[in-house]
């Protein structure tokens, strides 16, 4: 059974206010130790009237972003990162060493973190965009403000246009949930770059959004994509060219609803199933993988079972029972989210094939075959008339991965996500762009 990270969310208990202590009040650096990985962090707390602070994650690209819920209460500290994705916590204790341990959550997940006394750096000179990308700014669904990046390409008589996957991940499909730097998009733009195609890249609409209020509905997103598309055939780039669009795993599956739009469609690392069937899966797999009993998975599994038939059904989440495990209520709270309720409803069913069968423009469906995330399905429909593709030992981003896959696990996974892997040898989907007219 193949196995897959799930995120999970974990909401901060704050602590009970008491007068704080300056003892913890500087300049701190230290790292997240993340399986496989250890993710570098500065933190600065500012004591006074009302605690303030601020955190840079440079493997990240993150720079003084403000904390909140700041909380100091004798030797114990916490803090939360407001506005990202998974609601990230810390939460720890000044030790006698003079170090601040304790808990990182994001997702659901917790890491133990550290942080020692540091000296403030040197203010850098601010690093500059990729000189190959233009930055573009255009209207999505319903006139909401999308901000992208344009590549020019060569001969190809095509133009791509690229939709990121799920979750908080951004244009260049980078995600604060991979520990290493990460930037697939970017690196696969320019893959395109060098077959002679340009591309437009966009961050989604809840990319740094703040309001719990953001339309982030199926029809908002589907919106988006055919609003990228118009703006791609605007764009002098793409004068005279047709136009691919590119959706890489969830992207992929919101592309099918959008492709009628282009003149054809290439479907990276496309879910080989329904999202809701696909979260089971992966569930299953981490059961599996944890060498679970039945007595556990039972209970958890029905858990997650009646979670899904209240989303579908509308209706309030079932209190978690005894033997449910508080990974498996976190998901369920989770994918019950007030703000991503609806769209979590409208897209748990879709049949990917069902509309990949319906498309009207020629099609492409690509995988690696050590994609631990999304994978191939063992029997494909027999009626499918597009091309299907298989990368040999590439991962999720189509990233070169020679681990056998039996060894592969989400924390093992993403090592070879960052950005000192290359691509995987693409020369199959090199000769389908080759033959695209």
């Amino acid at each position: 059974m193949r196995r897959f990270l799930v995120a999970l969310l974990l909401a901060l208990v704050p602590l009970t206010a008491q007068q704080p202590a300056p003892s913890v009040a500087g300049y701190w650096e230290g790292a997240i130790q993340i399986p496989g990985a250890e993710m570098k962090i500065q933190v600065t707390l500012e004591g006074g009237a009302a605690w303030s602070g601020r955190i840079s994650i440079p493997p990240q690209g993150a720079k003084d972003l403000a904390l909140a819920e700041v909380k100091v209460a004798g030797d114990t500290v916490a803090f939360a990162m407001p506005g990202i994705p998974g609601n990230p916590t810390f939460k720890g204790a000044l030790g006698k060493d003079g170090a601040i341990q304790g808990m990182f959550t994001q997702g659901g997940q917790v890491f133990p973190f550290h942080l020692v006394r540091g000296t403030v750096p040197a203010k850098a000179e601010a690093p500059k965009g990729d000189p190959q990308d233009r930055e573009l700014g255009f209207p999505g669904f319903n006139a909401f403000p999308l901000k992208g990046s344009v590549r020019a390409g060569g001969a190809h008589p095509f133009f791509a246009v690229l939709v990121a996957g799920s979750g908080p991940t951004d244009r260049d499909w980078s995600n604060p949930l991979i520990p290493v730097p990460s930037h697939g998009g970017r690196d696969f733009a320019a893959w395109l770059q060098g077959q002679g195609l340009g591309s437009l890249r966009y961050d989604k609409r809840f990319i740094g959004a703040r309001d719990p209020k953001l339309d982030i509905s199926l029809d908002a997103q589907v919106g988006d994509i055919k609003a990228a598309l118009k703006a791609a055939r605007a764009l002098p780039e793409a004068k005279g060219k047709k136009l691919l669009l590119v959706g890489h795993s969830e992207g992929s599956l919101l592309s099918l609803l959008a492709a009628g739009d282009a003149d054809a469609a290439l479907l990276l690392a496309m879910p080989g199933i329904s999202m809701g069937k696909l979260i089971v899966l992966q569930v299953k797999g981490q059961l599996q993988a944890a060498s679970a009993s039945e007595a556990v998975s039972k209970p958890n599994l029905a858990y997650l079972d009646a979670a899904l038939s209240a989303i579908r059904k509308d209706q309030e989440l079932p209190p978690a029972g005894e033997g449910v495990v508080a990974g498996i209520a976190n998901l369920a709270k989770g994918l019950t989210r007030p703000e991503s309720r609806g769209f979590i409803r409208a897209t748990m069913d879709l049949d990917p094939w069902t509309m990949a069968q319906r498309l009207p423009v020629p099609c492409a469906v690509v995988w690696g075959d050590r994609d631990i995330q999304t994978w191939k399905p063992e029997v494909l429909p027999a009626d499918f008339k597009g091309t299907v593709l298989t990368i040999p030992n590439a991962n999720h981003l189509l990233k070169r991965e020679t681990r056998p896959l039996a060894e592969l696990s989400g924390p093992t996974a993403v090592t070879t996500y960052g950005d000192s892997t290359p691509l995987a040898d693409l020369a199959p989907l090199a000769a389908w762009l080759k033959a695209l007219k």
